[in-house]
Formats: C-alpha cells, structure tokens, sequence
C-alpha cells in the first residue's frame, strides 16, 4: 500500500518517527522526484534475531578485520553512498527530502550508521531508524566485496547486545534471506512492533567504537 504525501508538504522528523511507529516509512520515485510515498506493505521484511545466519567463509572476513569498523561517523557518506547506482541498481528511491529527513534524525540519534572503511576509504555501510528496541534498516551497500555484510553482521552483533527485539528490513531479497530474513503479514508485523517500541534497547551498550571481528562474532554467538 502506498499513498502520496501531497496532503503533507513538509514531514518533520517527529511525524517521521510517528509513521514509524504505526508501521508506514516513506520512499521516493527516484532521486529527481520531490514527493515522497507513504509505504506499507501487505508482507513485512524482518531478520529475527535469534536466527540471524552467517555463513562460515563470512565468519572468515569479519574475523579477518579486513574492514575497520566504525559506528555514527559520517551519515552523509553512508547515506551518499546508499544512493549511489550500481549494475544492479541504475536508479535511487533517496532523493533530497529523504537526506535532510534521516540527517535530522541522525543528529537526534535516532539514526544509526555502521560503516567499513579500508585504507581511509569507506567502502560500504548501512544505515536504519531506532524506535525504543526496534530497529529499521533504511539501506545498504557496498563499493567493495562483503563490506555491507560485514557492516549487517556488525549491526545484529549490537543489537542482540543491546536488548533489541526487532530487526526490520522493509522487504526481503533473496541478498537479505541468505542470512535469514522473512515475510511477516501485516497483523504479526504490527504485533512485533507494538511490542519492541515499548521496551528500552541501547545501541551503544558495547561502546561508541567499532568492534574486532572476533568480538562482533562472539556477540552474535553469545546472545544466540
């Protein structure tokens, strides 16, 4: 389901976390078009936590540290970054309105980055919205091989961490089910989330910096 915004010329960040809460985010057509689209899909993407899969030749480059990885750095090159085209992708759904939107709640610190950076170069990341224990993927990418993986296992390394209780990535993809991501409908989507934005989760509570490998794993593993 989607519906225009054109009732809505400006959508704050507090209307944003508010839309959120009820289920709904916003997307655009493409990177030139100004509008943005109310979103709601009959069938909800989640990773649940407690099955998150890696493979074991992943397991492999995240204890290799091939990346360093860094957490709340640089939102606008993350975001930049995610609306880059690709071969795969030739177009962006993150035009302008989108960047300021999830810049402002940035700097509020309900938006979260994890980024990889090699040889002071960022070379892939996510990016995703934090409501109480919930956690909204937005977007990822990649200018080198695994590095959003990487930045996906160090992401669930935080959140199973910090108490979170869902991980919702919008839609699944057949990129996203390799590690576990399902179809929700509509009425358990809105159960998980009832329930995950009333408790408290804290993305910071294995610090502020990046983690080795090893410890992103044996958090992965410990709260299995």
């Amino acid at each position: 389901m989607a519906s225009r915004d054109d009732v809505v010329p400006e959508i704050t960040p507090q209307v944003l976390l508010k839309a959120y809460a009820v289920g709904i985010f916003p997307m655009a057509e493409s990177a030139d078009d100004p509008g943005l689209y109310w979103i709601e899909p009959e069938q909800r993407g989640i990773i649940p936590l407690g099955d998150f899969h890696i493979s074991r030749r992943l397991a492999r480059t995240v204890r290799s540290d091939r990346f360093e990885v860094r957490i709340d750095t640089d939102f606008a090159a993350v975001i930049g970054g995610c609306a880059e085209a690709t071969g795969i992708r030739s177009k962006t759904w993150i035009n302008a309105r989108i960047r300021r939107l999830y810049g402002d709640l940035f700097r509020l610190g309900h938006c979260h980055t994890v980024e990889c950076w090699r040889d002071g170069r960022l070379a892939g990341g996510l990016y995703g919205v934090q409501i109480g224990a919930a956690f909204f993927g937005e977007s990822m990418f990649s200018r080198e091989r695994d590095a959003s993986k990487v930045a996906l296992v160090h992401l669930v390394a935080r959140l199973k961490a910090g108490s979170f209780a869902l991980l919702d990535t919008q839609f699944t993809t057949p990129h996203l089910k390799q590690f576990g991501a399902i179809d929700v409908d509509r009425r358990r989507y809105h159960r998980l989330l009832g329930k995950a934005i009333a408790e408290e989760a804290d993305f910071y509570f294995l610090g502020a910096g990046g983690l080795t490998g090893e410890e992103a794993l044996q958090s992965v593993s410990h709260t299995s």
